[in-house]
């Protein structure tokens, strides 16, 4: 005889089931609207937020995946791997690019290229930071007014220097910096509305065109298409470059999403890996995103790209090497 207590304790299993798996259903297909923008190629600005979060999504899926097969719960499993899997073909032209084949004997150039944050006054930071990561060639940008006054300190043993304008427009002064081991010389300014520095060195590489810069975010907005302006602006200064170029900084953007795309299309340029992010700081760099980008020319074969040291950044520096690609 069915008791109202077993009754009770039934309905309550079959509540318990039904939330189990209504909160199953809601962790499996979370990331689904990420890798859908990222694989749509949709250009709208807010299909485009939601594919900057795709590489950070991949390790919650892989641990969702994990949590299920303790739990033995196969079907979920099965469904958290194949999001997993949905995921990775979305981040792929993002973490795994095509790295060029280097030139046999071929000289190596490292560089070192930042976001410092203009508040950032933790000049023995960023002077460490550098120091380890050893570079012949340094980007700075977001340089602000104490890391201004103590350049000499922070690029001592750089004494080729090529410095944009103080830009006063956004959140605060700051200006950014090309610094070198080899000769520089300045390339033109660059249009009003585009914060960048540019500079050719006379590398063991031969002349190598070098670019910092910085794009607006994608949101909130200095103005809507404040990123696609600024590139279309970039991709002038890359049409009047010869040779090896390479094109670095904080792009508030990966290089699988909008921006990204635009500049692979109208500069021919290639992107460095970008499996650790860089930003926030406060994050992992498994689940940070990887807005501060290393782009090179196809003429250019990437050897290494590692994550640096932290500089008191909300930002982590990246470091590559480059040398000369087979013909």
């Amino acid at each position: 005889m069915t008791t109202r207590v077993h009754q009770d304790h039934s309905l309550l299993r079959t509540l318990a089931r039904v939330a189990f798996h209504l909160a199953a259903l809601a962790a499996v297909c979370a990331p689904l609207p990420l890798a859908l923008a990222a694989l749509s190629g949709i250009g709208h600005r807010w299909v485009d937020i939601l594919a900057q979060f795709t590489g950070p999504a991949v390790l919650p899926a892989v641990l969702l995946t994990v949590a299920f097969l303790l739990i033995r719960q196969w079907g979920w499993a099965i469904a958290s791997a194949a999001m997993t899997a949905l995921l990775l073909i979305a981040v792929w032209p993002q973490w795994f690019p095509d790295k060029g084949k280097p030139r046999e004997d071929a000289p190596v150039v490292r560089l070192y290229s930042a976001n410092l944050y203009y508040l950032n006054e933790d000049v023995a930071a960023i002077r460490s930071s550098i120091e380890a990561a050893d570079p012949d060639v340094v980007i700075l940008i977001e340089l602000g007014e104490e890391a201004t006054r103590q350049v000499d300190t922070i690029l001592d043993g750089y004494p080729h220097r090529v410095a944009s304008v103080r830009l006063d427009v956004t959140r605060g002064p700051s200006r950014s910096v090309i610094a070198s081991r080899y000769p520089l010389r300045a390339l033109p300014d660059p249009p009003d509305g585009l914060h960048s520095v540019g500079a050719s060195a006379d590398s063991p590489l031969g002349r190598l065109n070098v670019i910092g810069v910085h794009l607006t975010r994608p949101w909130p907005y200095q103005y809507q298409w404040g990123q696609i302006s600024q590139t279309m602006a970039l991709t002038d200064i890359r049409g009047t470059l010869t040779g090896p170029t390479i094109v670095a900084g904080d792009f508030n953007s990966v290089s699988s999403a909008r921006i990204g795309r635009q500049v692979k299309a109208d500069m021919g340029l290639i992107p460095a890996p970008g499996v650790a992010g860089t930003w926030p700081t406060a994050l992992p760099p498994v689940l940070g995103i990887t807005i501060d980008q290393v782009w090179r020319s196809s003429d250019l074969a990437l050897i290494s790209r590692k994550l640096g040291k932290a500089n008191g950044s909300d930002h982590l520096p990246v470091v590559t090497e480059f040398t000369l690609a087979a013909d």
